[in-house]
């Protein structure tokens, strides 16, 4: 249920105390930059195996310059080295990047869900991916997962299309692309 605490692993308790000693702040330095209730803080702090809600970890992710992703699944020896200013590990800056510009709350939370995929997709397929938003938009009416799906697809068949490009049946290919060419294109 939305409102619904979500049980927390003690290591995401562990690894918020942490990273909040890191930046050198204390209850009320944490309270106020979270807007959170001190109570809260203390007891996240405080490591006292209190469930946190949705919308707490997502106040404790952006106060530390984090995605709720990140906090969630990156072991605190990768965290560490972001809060000195140090660069993201490959793949994690696209990953921010993309929740950052993804403003459709279902593909919001498929990135959320699927970080490692999402991880893998190109420049040129995040912003396909991110054309796709709006109301009303392919997105909400077909799905996030169907559109990951097809982009993956596009992705593999290019890869194997480069890897035939490579060998002697060049020419067959061009003939091939050629005919479908034909039959696709545009203004036709």
């Amino acid at each position: 249920m939305g409102g619904q605490p979500d049980s927390v692993p003690e290591t995401l308790l562990v690894k918020i105390a942490r990273l909040v000693e890191e930046r050198g702040w204390n209850q009320e330095d944490f309270a106020r930059i979270t807007n959170l209730n001190r109570q809260t803080v203390r007891q996240i702090l405080r490591n006292e195996g209190r469930k946190l809600r949705n919308v707490t970890v997502q106040a404790c992710a952006k106060a530390l310059g984090l995605t709720v992703s990140e906090l969630r699944a990156l072991p605190l020896e990768r965290l560490l080295p972001r809060m000195h200013g140090q660069p993201a590990p490959d793949g994690e800056d696209a990953l921010r990047r993309l929740l950052e510009q993804a403003v459709q709350p279902e593909l919001r939370s498929w990135i959320e869900r699927n970080p490692d995929r999402a991880r893998l997709l190109s420049e040129a397929e995040r912003d396909e991916l991110l054309s796709l938003q709006g109301d009303g938009g392919p997105l909400s009416r077909f799905g996030v997962e169907q559109f990951i799906e097809l982009i993956e697809r596009k992705r593999r068949l290019l890869e194997r299309v480069q890897a035939v490009a490579a060998t002697e049946y060049l020419g067959l290919l061009e003939q091939f692309v050629g005919l479908v060419y034909e039959k696709v294109q545009p203004g036709r």
